[in-house]
């Protein structure tokens, strides 16, 4: 396989990941599938993240998702057996 086809795919795969974050979030559905609110929204987190409390928010937000996902994790997690 090509560098560039080697490339493409990985950006291909990020992107995908990406935008199953943004569904996974719900912001598709609070949104309404409105791509200008939700690029605004992006915007507006960038420029946060650029400003003198970016470095807070940052890992306010890592947090946050840290949580969430270890919380998904376990839900999704089988039970384990009882032990005899």
């Amino acid at each position: 396989m090509r560098e560039w086809q080697i490339k493409r795919r990985e950006r291909t795969r990020q992107l995908i990941e990406l935008g199953g974050l943004v569904v996974k979030a719900g912001l598709v559905e609070l949104a309404d599938d409105d791509r200008a609110m939700l690029y605004g929204a992006f915007l507006w987190m960038a420029n946060k993240l650029r400003s003198d409390d970016g470095a807070h928010a940052a890992a306010l937000w890592r947090k946050r998702g840290a949580r969430a996902f270890e919380s998904e994790a376990a839900a999704a997690a089988p039970l384990d057996p009882p032990r005899r």
